[in-house]
């Protein structure tokens, strides 16, 4: 099949057959640069804070970029180019380069053509700093213009108007989005700036990192229904993890004493502003340390990757003022529920007993959920809403937690805390469970619990449990949304905007 071009498009593919048959290659194999804009006007700002009696000495360069304005007039033209650095202005005029020069380029070039361009900086006599061309050539030739884009003469000047604002094909068209819309791609040097950042947290507090499957047998390590894969050549069915808390776990078996990933985790479950299918986490576990130790470890991990990005640990996310500096906020779950829901969870230790008070309250419920999931229910609708100011909520339902350790003198609670900010779950950690036999009985407990279609389930995994007997110290785990971070430090609301290439529908759908 065949492409379908616009008109647009083939008066493009038009000028690429005309400039060959004159000897020009469109896509020529190499391309040349001694600077960056950047760098141009850098060492032209120095030149001329070091220039004797008036005289600035040559600064030469040579400069590639996207064509993002052209402004002819007659003898001279005047352009700006985008590199990866900024933009830069480049005068072009038929003394420096000959007629046939300076026509070739308003007649052949348009906005969007990458080329590459040589001379001398100078400064204008309306103080811009500029190239003054002795030479340039073509390195790519846009054939589609930029998604809404509208070319316009302005004052003689012709510029570029592309705004590309409708979320859905920005997304589909990324590469667009980022080619026309400047702040898109700062959204992702913040999401650079924050990975590297959590690296270099975890790396100074003496962490490993490692890489553990994608491709598992069994999914584990949190409540999610996962995306199932075949192999055919080992004829196996593969699950595309969900988590990597169970081989990690295996490593403190192994002898090591704190290891991390950061990486993709594949959830098969729905999307909205904070979730998709496929995203990135950080899972830490530290032998040694329990729950209490992990909160110490968020609160600076959080704090420390904002101030490397950011430059300060009180930000601004969506008008709103947070302050990321520990200590955070601590709040026990069924003081918070009861706070925002008059609900005093343990005095409704029963499935029948919660439903009855939720309905009482008018409160809607699922009728089929477990306690623990009802609890859930209540955090996500009406705590979770709350929690603008970073919080460590803790001390967690056993049903829906079943990798962490129990609260001495109350089996029915675990040592788990979740954090949250700006409305947002963050992270989520254990005390994490290490008895073997305790835990192959959650698992047993799970499996009834939970029919084979409920996304809490979580499946027996015999090998796991077969490293937790050769024995496992005592560890906190823990786990953090990267994306979530992200959209906290990058003031935005909406995960997609901070996914480089989010999954959406098909366009037909």
């Amino acid at each position: 099949m065949t492409a379908k071009y616009t008109s647009i498009e083939q008066t493009r593919l038009d000028k690429v057959q005309r400039l060959r048959s004159q000897g020009i290659e469109p896509y020529p194999t190499r391309a040349e640069r001694t600077h960056t804009s950047q760098q141009a006007i850098a060492e032209f700002e120095k030149a001329e804070a070091a220039a004797v009696d008036g005289v600035v000495k040559p600064v030469l360069a040579t400069l590639v970029g996207r064509l993002r304005s052209i402004r002819a007039m007659g003898k001279i033209t005047f352009a700006h180019i985008e590199d990866g650095y900024g933009r830069i202005q480049i005068f072009l005029r038929a003394n420096d380069l000959g007629q046939d020069q300076l026509d070739l380029f308003s007649r052949e070039l348009d906005l969007g053509d990458f080329i590459q361009a040589s001379g001398e900086m100078f400064r204008t006599k309306t103080g811009e700093i500029t190239l003054r061309a002795a030479s340039f050539r073509l390195l790519a030739k846009s054939v589609t213009p930029l998604p809404a884009a509208k070319d316009q003469v302005v004052e003689g000047e012709l510029v570029q108007h592309a705004t590309l604002s409708e979320p859905e094909l920005r997304y589909r068209q990324r590469y667009a989005d980022l080619a026309v819309n400047p702040d898109v791609r700062q959204i992702f040097r913040v999401r650079t700036a924050t990975v590297r950042a959590l690296r270099e947290f975890m790396d100074s507090h003496d962490f490993l990192e490692v890489e553990t499957p994608i491709l598992q047998p069994i999914y584990g390590g949190a409540a999610a229904r996962p995306f199932i894969t075949h192999h055919n050549q080992l004829k196996q069915d593969l699950y595309l993890r969900i988590s990597f808390e169970l081989y990690l776990k295996r490593l403190l078996v192994g002898g090591y004493e704190r290891v991390y990933e950061i990486g993709r985790d594949f959830r098969n479950e729905g999307v909205d502003r904070t979730h998709n299918p496929e995203f990135t986490q950080l899972e830490f576990y530290c032998a040694y340390a329990d729950y209490l130790k992990v909160m110490e470890l968020t609160e600076q991990m959080v704090s420390f990757a904002a101030e490397r990005v950011q430059g300060k640990r009180v930000i601004t996310y969506q008008g709103q003022t947070i302050n990321l500096e520990p200590p955070w906020q601590r709040m026990d779950l069924g003081e918070g529920l009861l706070e925002v829901t008059g609900i005093d969870i343990q005095q409704h230790l029963t499935t029948e007993s919660l439903q009855g008070a939720m309905k009482a309250k008018g409160l809607e419920f699922d009728p089929n959920a477990t306690r623990g999931k009802l609890i859930d229910a209540l955090l996500g609708d009406h705590l979770t809403p709350t929690l603008i100011q970073p919080t460590l909520v803790y001390n967690y339902p056993r049903d829906i937690s079943p990798l962490a350790k129990s609260l001495p003198g109350n089996p029915q609670i675990v040592e788990r805390f979740e954090g949250y900010i700006a409305g947002m779950e963050m992270c989520n950690a254990f005390t994490e469970l290490n008895d073997p036999l305790d835990q192959e009985s959650r698992f047993l407990e799970m499996g009834r619990d939970y029919d084979s279609e409920d996304e809490e389930r979580h499946p027996m995994d015999e090998d796991y449990l077969r490293a937790m007997r050769y024995g496992m110290p005592p560890n906190g785990g823990f786990g953090l949304g990267v994306d979530r971070l992200v959209m906290l430090l990058a003031d935005n609301p909406n995960i997609r905007e901070v996914i480089l290439f989010p999954h959406l529908r098909k366009i037909e759908e």
